[in-house]
């Protein structure tokens, strides 16, 4: 019976080819415009490390002076102090300090200029903690942190510009005044968002799309990387300038994250009760003003806080699912003009034994065949749209890709959205008296 409702719908839908062409362009134009917000929004929104999300989390204690400002929440980062203390503390499986800088970088055997790199100086669990890949070499070691050894991992963007794609693992850099050795050479790996350096999102009236940018290019030892371009971070916050401008380890400012990974519920709670005890320990030695107000958030939980999708992408997101309500109604009345104008057609074969029932299904093939041929052109559209996102100077650009997920949700929502226009049109059609149509005839 399907096929024989099919060969009717495309037989009406040739019959009339320009209200036919207005349904299926509306469908198209609609699905086209939300579906490339939507898949921006998709891409923007997803869980970064989606095997781990559940097990990483940001700590925060409030170092802030007493009357220093009103303030509800601790600061997005720690003080060096707190920070060394909490991650030498080991309280977690797994624990990564975060500072990033940039450097002037450049390979002393080769003739070529210093470039100056994104650098992010951390700790060596960093690397096992977000499943960072290696092409080449791995990560340093525990020893390495505790020794400050200069070495350093780089990205596979700086390992093909400096070094043509080969294998640089031994090979030097001269980071700053220091030589480093390569011990490791990344995979590409672009987390969307870069989300171990989400910080302050709630301040920046959603301008965060700098969270969609590419990683940094070389990573070294938290120890060794303050030391080889001390007086070049830059603070968070702080509430007594430092003596020495750059010089942060033992100023008043906070300007370092710490990430731990607590594999069970248990072990978060008792790292939640491990960070009060420590504020309550650092107050009693009249470091800490504001014990009660720590915090450990999950990865997710922070990335929502610090509302990360830009929000000029969810007003997009709104208006195109407002634009495609509009195509939905007009395809509404479009569907109900030209099922109606077949009135003399469904009352002969009411009259020759069609049940309302397979009336309705015949309408609703025929508005499923318009969702199809609606969808495909949504494809194109989108296709369109998210070429013209890639052309645009924002961070998330080159991200705006169609993966499979939305590939099929342009289709489901194409049929899924023809069928609801058609349903109304679809029963009123099927309600239509035979005895009146055949009477006109």
């Amino acid at each position: 019976m399907f096929s024989y409702y099919l060969a009717l719908a495309i037989r009406s839908l040739q019959h009339n080819k320009v209200l036919t062409a207005l349904m299926v362009l509306a469908i198209a134009v609609g699905i086209g415009a939300s579906m490339t917000t939507l898949t921006v929004m998709h891409l923007l929104s997803g869980d970064p490390i989606p095997k781990k999300s559940s097990v990483l989390f940001y700590a925060q204690v409030d170092p802030i002076p007493k009357l220093s400002y009103s303030h509800a929440e601790p600061p997005d980062m720690l003080d060096y102090r707190s920070a060394v203390d909490l991650w030498g503390a080991k309280k977690a499986d797994r624990q990564a300090l975060i500072v990033n800088s940039a450097i002037k970088t450049l390979v002393p055997d080769l003739n070529q200029p210093a470039l100056m790199e994104a650098m992010l100086s951390t700790t060596s669990d960093f690397f096992s903690m977000f499943d960072v890949p290696f092409r080449y070499g791995g990560p340093w070691t525990a020893d390495d942190d505790a020794h400050h050894s200069r070495v350093v991992v780089i990205s596979s963007d700086l390992n093909d510009k400096l070094y043509g794609g080969a294998n640089s693992v031994g090979r030097m850099l001269r980071m700053r005044d220091a030589d480093m050795r390569i011990v490791g050479v990344l995979r590409p790996w672009r987390p969307s968002p870069q989300f171990y350096d989400v910080r302050a999102g709630r301040y920046s009236h959603g301008q965060t799309s700098s969270y969609y940018s590419k990683t940094e290019d070389v990573f070294t030892p938290f120890s060794s990387g303050l030391e080889i371009n001390d007086g070049n971070f830059q603070q968070f916050n702080c509430w007594q300038l430092p003596k020495v401008a750059g010089h942060l380890v033992d100023s008043q400012c906070v300007w370092i994250g710490l990430w731990v990974e607590l594999d069970s519920a248990s072990k978060a709670s008792a790292y939640r009760t491990f960070l009060a005890g420590y504020a309550a320990q650092q107050k009693s030695l009249g470091r800490i003003e504001y014990a009660d107000n720590t915090r450990l958030r999950s990865l997710m939980d922070w990335l929502d806080f610090n509302h990360v999708v830009p929000s000029d992408v969810r007003l997009q997101t709104w208006l195109a699912l407002s634009f495609l309500a509009i195509c939905l109604f007009n395809t509404i009345g479009l569907l109900l003009a030209k099922f109606l104008r077949r009135g003399g057609e469904i009352g002969v074969r009411r009259a020759l034994g069609a049940s309302r029932k397979q009336i309705f299904a015949q309408c609703m093939v025929e508005a499923g065949a318009i969702g199809l041929l609606g969808g495909a052109g949504g494809l194109l559209l989108t296709l369109g749209g998210l070429a013209l996102i890639r052309m645009q100077p924002i961070e998330y650009a080159d991200l705006a890709h169609l993966d499979v997920a939305m590939f099929a949700t342009t289709f489901v929502l194409a049929v899924t959205v023809s069928l609801l226009a058609g349903a109304v049109p679809a029963l009123r059609a099927s309600r239509i008296a035979p005895a009146l149509q055949l009477k006109t005839l």
